[in-house]
């Protein structure tokens, strides 16, 4: 999310961290790194080679003593994604402080859509799976969260005329749906919380957020911490990435005389600062979208899908149709109906250039579910393997229907658009 300029001085390192800085930045390059992880996953797991790929998803490492003798592929879900939701900890903090949720008025129709947007596909799956029986209704958040990476990457992609507006709208639904998703998390599928070690956690937790306001940076004391506090959450039974989430909310955005970090100059020399939370954004983004995200999508994204007949079955499950309509179809009914009756009331307008239509295809794209879909399928089904697989199965089929819907879309959209900007300017 973040695009950032980065101060030219520096030698060969300096000048790959500002290429690795600007991939990492880049929507579509960072949607196309995933993309191409969850395809090797699919194309491991249905070729002779699932047996070699599934174990190494499968296998153990870590300190048994400590109770972290957790297989790679849990490692990736539970330790590499945390760094993904301190990153996205700090963007909401700046959001919050700094950015586009800090005006109520502003930010009122997309955090309402964002809502509408979780409630009306956890509806559908519930519909779906109402007499379904067994566990089947755990899934309920499954088809609620909005992929980022992906849905701005295909945004970037075919809607290149449309209003930069039409952007924004969604950056800011989808930080909202990710703050729902985590709270979501964090209540509906922690089970057994130890309070012992949870409070344990607010020692490391605390101290972290004192030494980054008194503009500390240092790697080799604050990555110490940060692991401490993941293992307290870890341990108290609460998915560790919410500790990833706090971390990031621990972290000043504004900058202060202590906690602040140059970043280039103005236009009459003076130097220009910005917060911690942004330089940590900057930097950890780099990992997150380049290795710990596009890992984490490898090791959950491969399963064996059982060639057409299997497919065939697979669709017939309520579960998976849940997940399926609730993505593709209730996306775009929860935000494009929560924006239509939000902003028939006094005070709330959409911006002056977006049009309906394009808030169509928008909508469509938000039914992109991946990352966080994938995490909550994991824990909504625990040691379920075949319902595990059809889980995935539904959230990549509903999230390529609404990608190629809303792409489709967007781009005549787009195309329509630039051709009455090249006749204006004719």
């Amino acid at each position: 999310m973040h695009n950032r300029p980065t101060d030219q001085p520096g030698g060969p390192l300096a000048a790959l961290s500002r290429k690795l800085s600007a991939a990492a930045g880049n929507d579509a390059f960072g949607g196309t790194l995933l993309l191409l992880a969850a395809i090797a996953a699919l194309v491991l797991a249905n070729t002779p080679l699932s047996g070699w790929y599934e174990a190494v998803r499968d296998f153990r490492v870590g300190p048994s003593a400590l109770h972290l003798d957790l297989t790679i592929g849990t490692w990736a879900a539970d330790g590499l994604l945390a760094v993904f939701f301190f990153v996205v900890g700090l963007e909401l903090k700046e959001e919050f402080v700094t950015g586009r949720l800090r005006d109520p008025r502003q930010a009122a129709v997309p955090v309402a859509a964002a809502a509408g947007g979780v409630l009306a596909p956890a509806l559908i799956f519930i519909g779906f799976n109402l007499h379904t029986g067994g566990s089947a209704l755990n899934g309920w958040a499954i088809p609620t969260a909005t992929d980022i990476a992906f849905a701005v990457a295909v945004l970037a992609v075919v809607a290149k005329n449309l209003p930069s507006a039409l952007r924004i709208f969604l950056l800011t639904l989808a930080v909202v749906d990710d703050l729902i998703a985590i709270t979501i998390i964090a209540i509906a599928y922690t089970a057994g919380v130890q309070l012992g070690w949870l409070l344990a956690a607010i020692v490391p937790l605390a101290l972290f957020a004192f030494l980054t306001y008194r503009g500390v940076r240092s790697w080799w004391i604050l990555v110490p911490l940060g692991i401490l506090t993941w293992y307290c959450v870890h341990s108290a039974g609460v998915h560790a990435t919410v500790a990833g989430v706090l971390l990031g909310f621990a972290v000043p955005v504004r900058p202060t005389p202590r906690a602040r970090v140059a970043h280039g100059t103005d236009a009459d020399g003076a130097i220009r600062y910005e917060g911690l939370a942004g330089h940590f954004a900057s930097r950890w983004g780099v990992f997150s979208t380049l290795f710990a995200v596009p890992v984490f999508a490898f090791f959950s994204a491969g399963v064996e899908t059982g060639g057409l007949s299997g497919l065939g079955e697979t669709f017939a499950d309520p579960i998976v149709l849940g997940i399926v309509c609730g993505l593709v179809l209730g996306k775009p009914i929860g935000i494009l109906g929560t924006t239509f009756l939000l902003t028939r009331l006094p005070f709330f307008r959409l911006e002056k250039s977006l049009k309906w239509i394009d808030m169509l295809g928008m909508s469509m794209v938000a039914g992109i579910g991946f990352t966080v879909a994938l995490l909550v399928g994991e824990l909504a089904y625990p040691g379920m393997e075949h319902l595990a697989g059809e889980v995935k199965i539904g959230i990549l089929s509903g999230s390529l229907v609404a990608a190629v819907l809303g792409g489709i879309l967007l781009s005549i959209r787009s195309g329509m658009a630039g051709n009455q900007r090249e006749r204006l300017d004719v």
